[in-house]
């Protein structure tokens, strides 16, 4: 399918729709009556406030100030935008935080400034200084944007990060410590040429020459050519720095012999002629976006030696910012740092360098529409989404910090490194590594309600994210329209009418077939497959859809039947389940099994659904840890149901010996393992379980729609178990367009599977 680019008109949606802009304020302690409202304010507010006002170290302890970063701008130097002002400035400064959070969990005010001239910006920057952690300067033109930087990093005692400068400096130089192994090239050696002499060029320049390229040996160029001893015209003190003795006067003569080249200008300025003239294995990072210095295509199709890195998502080697500054500020940030040293900056350009050596989930490689990722010319830097970038970054930062003597916090090193896997890792990229799973071969979904609205816009969304080719079942006149009000594009969507469908006839022979000691006649089952709830699970059996996902427009309960009826059970399985997804801040992903299915499971049944709920959360790439749930723990109250639950784990234990389970357990002794301490017997290696199997349907519902009533929390599911092809019944509570995207990615995702789904251990 193709990649349907971004409209003008989408991108102004994105922003407006809803709530206007990409961020809010959100508690983190309950609000929910007058006693917590007199703790969060008067007058209980007093005693934090007593307790600062005695030692303001305290702050940390009693706000959020530890985890807070101010992102200034004064909107003079914005994307390609230019000086726009401070308004125009707000979207780019509200989407820096949203990468703070999304990649490091650090909040952030964005703060945009009316004012150019430095001494104010200082003052204002001081004043507000005493409400954050770390200061991220962002978008301020040169030659201002360096006076501000060092005047604030002398006057404060909080780190102050100019990331133009130093986020691009950082990630280029962990780039090109590794172009330069492959490339089988010294850094001492190396002639490297920038073209650009702003604020990005010139950090670049510097912490390059701190890896150890040779200052005689770079040679920086501006829109009005080299930049050499002696020159006169469009020089500062800034560009003299890098002047240096040399009879080229052009990007093009200084070019010749290079070994590297920075790009950090315009695109296009880079001709095939002057890569052609560079050394063996010449390296080029064309820096310029949206177009590189040169294009990608015309650099690899006129060197094959060269290693190219551009900033750009759609190419290998993206050297993008956002691979350094949440990281840099999560370890400084961690230790209290009272600056950004140069040591600190370093180490996490080594640390990203490393990380590229090492072996790369085929999930972060899918993600890109490869099947593997190996160290060498394609693969020199890390790519964003990768979770291991924070738990090498961060520590590294975080060590740097404390060996320069900045630190104002020790750290127990490997404690931290765990804490940053478990908190920011794998969990919070699991929808979208489902999704870039999906995208490497696209499924065809059926959608039996295909003309429910629901349907429709989610049927467009699949396309343009390149999930799956959604098939909808329904009069196509009725589909169209709903389009056309929607404003839905169906390219790449099948539309079939029940009524019509070429193989109504075969799909009716072959249900007599299924049905027959039910009673089942031609003329019934003719009827039957010109209901689309009953045609979409059958399309799917035959092998003309992959999957199938509905419950949108009538009750699960109704849609079920058909499904059951007509997908056979997996091999070796008894019942067929569910497992729901609940995404939660502070345990992660739980699955909870079964919210759909089962209503008074017995304990053979519920054995069944605890390995099947642990196969389907393993092959989610997830460590299933299972707690079979009851209302008391390890036979503290003798009764019926709760042995029933005790005898399940054993026999679960038997199907899958190498599943970590156990049981029966209360619900806070399964998610605290504090609980679980005086439970010497359980067997969850102190760690929270992540699948929790409830003893009926009763209280896996009343669980599951507590948890999503009360808590800020986000659901998938249910995801039927044990059948042999994926089809789904959504919830009444979960048939919104996303809940339908989601779903749908679980499906495809399942049908993409060429082998049984992932085992937790030998089940017979």
């Amino acid at each position: 399918m193709a990649n349907k680019p971004i409209s003008r008109q989408e991108a102004l949606d994105y922003h407006s729709q809803g709530r206007p802009g990409k961020i809010e304020v959100a508690s983190t302690k309950p609000t929910n009556n007058q006693y917590d409202l007199s703790l969060a304010y008067s007058p209980g507010v007093a005693e934090p406030c007593r307790e600062i006002a005695k030692d303001v170290s305290k702050v940390y302890d009693y706000t959020a100030r530890g985890n807070l970063v101010a992102v200034i701008s004064d909107g003079s130097a914005v994307l390609g935008l230019g000086n726009i002002g401070p308004e125009a400035s707000k979207p780019v400064m509200e989407g820096k935080g949203v990468l703070f959070k999304r990649f490091a969990d650090i909040d952030v005010f964005d703060i945009e400034l009316a004012t150019q001239d430095v001494d104010e910006i200082v003052a204002a920057v001081k004043a507000i200084a005493p409400t954050v952690s770390g200061i991220n300067l962002e978008d301020i033109s040169a030659p201002r944007c360096f006076e501000i930087e060092r005047r604030l990093q002398e006057e404060l005692d909080i780190p102050v990060f100019h990331d133009d400068q130093h986020g691009t400096a950082l990630i280029s130089g962990a780039a090109l410590l590794n172009a330069c192994e492959i490339a089988s090239k010294k850094l001492e050696d190396i002639r490297l040429v920038i073209n650009g002499a702003g604020a990005s060029a010139m950090a670049c320049a510097r912490f390059a020459i701190g890896l150890g390229v040779q200052p005689q040996n770079l040679t920086m160029c501006d829109s009005a050519g080299v930049i050499y001893s002696g020159r006169t015209e469009r020089m500062s003190s800034y560009k003299e720095e890098f002047a240096v003795e040399t009879h080229s006067r052009t990007l093009a003569e200084a070019l010749v012999g290079a070994d590297a080249f920075y790009g950090l200008s315009v695109g296009n300025v880079m001709s095939p002629e002057m890569l052609e003239s560079m050394a063996s294995n010449p390296i080029v990072f064309a820096m310029a976006n949206p177009d590189p210095e040169i294009p990608y295509e015309l650099a690899k199709s006129t060197r094959e030696d060269v290693i190219i890195g551009t900033g750009r998502s759609d190419h290998p080697n993206q050297v993008n910012n956002v691979l350094g500054f949440p990281f840099v500020f999560r370890g400084a940030l961690d230790v209290r740092a009272s600056h950004i040293t140069k040591e600190m900056l370093y180490a996490a350009a080594h640390a990203l360098a490393d990380l590229a050596k090492e072996p790369v989930p085929t999930q972060i490689a899918q993600a890109y529409g490869l099947d593997s990722l190996e160290y060498g010319r394609d693969y020199i830097i890390p790519k964003p989404i990768d979770h291991r970038v924070i738990r090498r970054i961060a520590p590294a930062v975080a060590q740097a910090a404390i060996d320069s003597g900045v630190a104002r916090k020790e750290l127990d090193l490997a404690a931290y490194t765990r804490q940053l896997g478990e908190g920011l890792g794998l969990h919070r990229n699991l929808m979208n590594e489902i999704v870039a799973k999906t995208r490497q071969s696209p499924k065809r979904i059926v959608f039996p309600e295909g003309e429910a609205d629901r349907i429709v816009i989610s049927a467009g969304a699949l396309v343009q994210e390149r999930i799956a080719t959604p098939i909808l079942l329904g009069r196509r006149a009725a589909i169209e329209a709903k389009a056309k009000l929607h404003g839905v594009d169906l390219g790449y969507t099948e539309i079939i009418d029940p009524a019509s469908h070429e193989k109504l006839e075969e799909y009716a022979h072959d249900h007599v077939d299924l049905r027959a000691h039910r009673g089942m006649n031609l003329a019934k089952a003719q009827e039957r497959m010109q209901d689309p709830l009953w045609l979409g699970p059958t399309m799917v059996r035959h092998g003309d859809a992959d999957g199938m996902v509905c419950g949108v427009t009538r009750a699960a309960r109704k849609t079920i039947a058909a499904m059951l009826r007509v997908i056979p059970m997996a091999d070796g399985v008894r019942r067929a389940s569910s497992l729901s997804l609940v995404f939660s801040k502070t345990h992660g992903v739980l699955g909870f099994a079964d919210t759909a299915v089962n209503i008074e499971p017995t304990k053979e049944e519920l054995a069944e659904i605890a390995v099947l709920a642990a196969e389907e959360y393993a092959a989610l790439g997830l460590e299933p840890r299972v707690a079979m749930l009851s209302f008391s723990s390890y036979g503290g109250t003798p009764h019926p149901a709760s042995d029933k639950v005790r005898h399940a784990v054993d026999l679960a234990r038997m199907e899958a010996p190498g599943l970590l389970i156990d049981g029966e357990m209360r619900v806070d002794c399964a998610l605290n393992p504090l609980v679980q301490e005086r439970y010497g017997a359980c067997q969850l290696d102190g760690r929270p379980a992540n699948v929790l199997v409830f003893p009926t349907l009763q209280a896996a519902n009343i669980g599951f729609n507590l948890v999503r009533s009360m808590a800020e929390v986000t659901t998938v599911g249910p995801i039927y178990l044990g059948l042999s092809k994926p089809v789904h019944v959504l919830q009444p509570h979960s048939s919104g367009v996303q809940d339908v995207v989601r779903l749908t990615a679980i499906a495809a995702l399942q049908a993409a599977r060429n082998e049984p789904m992932a085992t937790v251990g030998n089940k017979s």
